[in-house]
């Protein structure tokens, strides 16, 4: 993963994501990263719980 983290407290999942940073071009060529799951993770402790989250900028 790129710049994510995340974090269960009881039911609650928290994702955290810096976004002052940048990770280059999108596979495309029309957007900039600032974080990726990379596809789809396991929820922490919870195997059977997936997320995929892709944050960018235009241009």
């Amino acid at each position: 993963m790129k710049n994510v983290e995340m974090q269960v407290t009881g039911d609650i999942l928290t994702i955290k994501v810096d976004l002052s940073q940048r990770f280059g071009k999108s596979g495309s060529g029309k957007n900039e990263i600032v974080a990726s799951t990379e596809g789809n993770q396991s929820i922490p402790g919870m195997d059977e719980v997936k997320v995929g989250l892709n944050v960018y900028t235009k241009g």
